[in-house]
């Protein structure tokens, strides 16, 4: 008895210990599903996985759309591929038949989170019970139903976005309408290239020109004494354009990948991200040249430009976060979302910096704090928490630093100090880029388990009643 008891016991514990590989099962079992029938849910899913990618949805969450879709169809087993220009799926239903592949190449994304939220809510609507051709039908009014707001609104809504910069830097009021004046120029710009499909490189490049150009053209004004131009600090007009062309960048996105472990994505990002900027700093460059040929000069902060009041900063964050919304696409509910979320973000900023934090720790605490609470409130107010995360951390976007660094390194003619003076602020602007995206993705990560089970909790309580 005893000695089958130690045998008992010794099984219980090479069981805690080891798997056992008898026990474990060596095939898989698979739904019976007709060829016709698989080609339809791996083109829905596929269809419906590019859709997002291309308004602005991660790789880890087009990858998760794609399979579950799949799989409430019947498809288990189904394969995902996702690469910053394309999108594979497969599916094989067994060792004698075929594997049915398909590729769907992404185009240039363009944020449309209005299109977003609606693709979430047919995700919710097929896990549901949704039927495949009701599903398909569903898709295709999503896929051909047009940007919310029409050009001219978006190119007002951007230039808002800098009016909530220079309020955010308690700037005056001719340097709130300069910074709106000069924004609008950009955006027309912008808008005009585009209209022309020119690179978006180059289209950062005229933008950041043009912001510049203002800039230089304020100075002049000022130099000669003219009397609205004379106390104007015109490193605020730029800030307010820098953050404008950064605004549409997608840096947590590129963040998120690479943490999920889509590298390939990543780098993409990371690389089309890094050309954007190239381009604004080229653009503002040439204009910092063309002002020094001209003969005016742009005078060098010698420190960094505070923020306003509390008041002042809270005001600018929401019409920053309002006009983002806007011109990514946003209905009224992400937008109202957004402007909750930017003031939580620029709030838990400035708590932190009077706590003697250094910029980038303190913007990625606000990041952080932001994109936590938006993706435990995304799913009760049915928005998409990369859409509110996005808008919320615009407004620290480290615009004035950038500006500071490029017009040190242009003034330093070439001298080993001037470079240093230069390569300082640009380095507190990497930063604090790197702190907003470490700071949203966390919050993100944090989030999502947390939200799972609040989600569990709730349907339980639902089930009792």
């Amino acid at each position: 008895m005893a000695i089958e008891r130690r045998s008992r016991l010794l099984d219980s514990v090479r069981r805690a210990i080891r798997t056992d590989p008898d026990k474990v099962a060596l095939t898989e079992a698979y739904t019976v599903v007709n060829e016709t029938t698989v080609v339809k849910i791996l083109d829905l899913a596929l269809r419906i996985g590019e859709s997002m990618f291309a308004v602005g949805a991660s790789a880890h969450d087009v990858t998760f759309s794609i399979i579950r879709v799949a799989r409430v169809y019947g498809l288990i087993g189904v394969h995902v591929d996702v690469t910053f220009s394309a999108i594979s799926v497969s599916y094989h239903r067994g060792e004698d038949d075929w594997p049915t592949t398909m590729i769907r190449v992404v185009r240039a994304a363009s944020p449309d989170h209005a299109k977003l939220q609606r693709l979430q809510a047919l995700m919710v609507d097929i896990s549901e019970g949704l039927g495949l051709d009701e599903a398909r039908l569903a898709f295709r009014v999503i896929r051909r139903t047009p940007f919310l707001y029409q050009p001219i609104v978006v190119i007002f809504a951007r230039a808002l976005l800098a009016v909530g910069v220079a309020i955010l830097y308690g700037a005056s009021p001719i340097i709130i309408l300069l910074s709106f004046l000069a924004a609008l120029g950009a955006a027309f710009a912008q808008a005009g290239l585009a209209r022309l499909q020119v690179p978006l490189f180059f289209s950062q490049i005229a933008g950041g020109f043009v912001i510049t150009g203002v800039t230089t053209a304020v100075s002049a004004l000022g130099a000669i004494g003219v009397a609205p131009f004379m106390d104007v600090q015109p490193s605020i007009i730029v800030a307010s354009g820098i953050v404008l062309m950064l605004s549409g960048l997608t840096v947590v996105g590129a963040a998120q990948d690479a943490i999920d472990g889509f590298a390939l994505t990543a780098g993409g990002r990371i690389l089309d991200l890094t050309m954007q900027t190239l381009g604004v700093v080229l653009g503002i460059l040439i204009g910092l040249e063309f002002s020094r040929l001209v003969g005016v000069t742009i005078p060098l902060p010698t420190d960094a430009i505070p923020f306003g009041s509390l008041a002042a900063q809270i005001a600018g964050a929401i019409i920053i976060a309002v006009a983002v919304a806007l011109f990514n696409g946003a209905g009224l509910r992400i937008i109202l979302v957004s402007a909750v979320l930017s003031t939580v973000a620029i709030v838990a900023y400035s708590a932190t910096m009077l706590l003697g934090v250094q910029a980038g720790a303190a913007s990625a605490v606000g990041a952080l704090l932001a994109s936590f609470i938006g993706i435990l409130t995304a799913r009760g107010v049915h928005v998409p928490s990369v859409a509110v995360t996005t808008a919320a951390i615009v407004p620290l976007v480290p615009g004035t630093a950038v500006f500071r660094g490029l017009l040190g390194i242009v003034d330093s003619d070439g001298t080993a100090q001037g470079m240093l003076d230069g390569i300082g602020p640009l380095v507190l602007a990497a930063s604090i880029g790197v702190g907003l995206a470490a700071g949203a993705s966390l919050g993100l990560y944090l989030g999502t388990p947390l939200r799972a089970t609040l989600a569990s909790v709730s349907k339980s309580r639902a089930r009792r009643r």
